[in-house]
Order: C-alpha cells, then sequence, then structure tokens
C-alpha cells in the first residue's frame, strides 16, 4: 500500500470532541505520534459536554497528551459545561463557540464520525462540516455499545508504545470511568489491532480515521 503523510511540520490542529474522553480514545494515538515527531505548531482543544467535575479530569488529561512532544507546541484546552446528551438543544450557542475557532485557522480537524449514533457525537460532526469548508477533517470513531463502528479508509500506524502511552494516559486521566465495563486497555487494544490489520504491511497498531474529502 501507497503511504500518504501529513507534512512534517506546521500542523494546526484542531480537535473536537462532544464529551470528555472522546478525543483521547479515538485520535489519542495519533496525536501522540504527530507531537513527537513535531509536526504540530499549535492545537486547540475543545471538549463540550461535561460536569464540572469531569471537566477538571478532561483538562488535566489533555494536558498529558499536549506534552508528549519534545517542544511542546501552542495549546489551549477548552470545556465547555453543556449538559451530555442534550447538545443539540443548545444548538445556537455552540454553533456560535464553533465560529469563534475559525480564527485559529487549522489545517487539520479531528471530530466525530458522521454515522455515530449517539446523537452529541453526530452534531459535533454535523458543525464541524458547517463551519469549516476548506480543511482537511478527519472522522474518529468511539467503541461503544451501539455497535456502530464502520469501514474507515485513513488508518494512521501506532507503535506498541504509543498505544500504551495513550491506553496508559487514558486509564489513569479518567478514574470516573473505570466502573464501565469496556473502559479499559482490552477494549482500546483491540479495536487497534483490529484496525492495523485491516492495513496490512508490518503496521501492529492503528487508529482509523472517516476522511470524506482530501486534496492531492
Amino acid at each position: 500500500m501507497l503511504k500518504l503523510g501529513l507534512p512534517a511540520q506546521g500542523l494546526r490542529v484542531l480537535c473536537l470532541g462532544a464529551h470528555c474522553d472522546d478525543i483521547e480514545i479515538g485520535a489519542g494515538g495519533t496525536l501522540l505520534r504527530l507531537l513527537a515527531a513535531g509536526q504540530v505548531q499549535a492545537v486547540r482543544w475543545v471538549v463540550l459536554a461535561a460536569t464540572s467535575a469531569r471537566a477538571q479530569e478532561a483538562e488535566a488529561c489533555a494536558a498529558q497528551f499536549l506534552v508528549a512532544a519534545p517542544t511542546p507546541p501552542q495549546a489551549e484546552i477548552t470545556v465547555h459545561r453543556y449538559p451530555d446528551g442534550r447538545l443539540a438543544q443548545h444548538y445556537e450557542a455552540i454553533k456560535a463557540d464553533f465560529e469563534a475557532l475559525k480564527d485559529f485557522a487549522p489545517n487539520l480537524i479531528l471530530t466525530h464520525y458522521q454515522h455515530d449514533l449517539h446523537q452529541d457525537h453526530r452534531l459535533v460532526s454535523e458543525l464541524t462540516w458547517n463551519t469549516f469548508r476548506n480543511h482537511l477533517i478527519w472522522e474518529y470513531e468511539i467503541p461503544k455499545y451501539d455497535g456502530d463502528l464502520g469501514n474507515p479508509a485513513c488508518l494512521v500506524a501506532l507503535t506498541a508504545a504509543e498505544l500504551a502511552r495513550k491506553v496508559a494516559l487514558l486509564l489513569a486521566g479518567y478514574p470516573s470511568q473505570a466502573g464501565k465495563h469496556w473502559f479499559d486497555a482490552e477494549t482500546f487494544g483491540a479495536l487497534a489491532r483490529l484496525r492495523a490489520m485491516q492495513a496490512g504491511g508490518d503496521c501492529r497498531y492503528a487508529e482509523g480515521f472517516y476522511v470524506r474529502k482530501m486534496l492531492i
């Protein structure tokens, strides 16, 4: 398979998540890889739904992911307090939040999958495409009860160390989720191994993304 790559430097990455652990679950390994390679110039990390306690977890965990770079990029973490499961009721306010992100001028956006069955996830994906009309957008996936995993065509290879770091940060960063039967190393490792199987070659682990448009 022909391997394509992102620019060696200068990436301005906008990370969008409906809930506090979404970005880390869906794209945490990819972010660690890009940061470690020195490809990232700046990051905006935005979470929409959170309670005060969950917001503290999200801010601390995001900070841990972002210090992975040898030279940390410019980074800003924002955790809003919209109610979980009811983002649609705050559409106008959230749309204004998205419009304000245009000033960041991202050239890579990580957001939710358009066919995700969680209503909050779909709304974030919809607003991403509604707001950013000339950008490279990668839609990440979240494993969950709904069984809505698809067949992503964009696969980012991860080393065993990168996957282990992602999982360790997730488990340490979100103690409030420890009681959930799916929130464990086996779930995150299993999906990464499955995506690597799809990627083929010598790839052992991978994260999958859906890419609707890409100009080469």
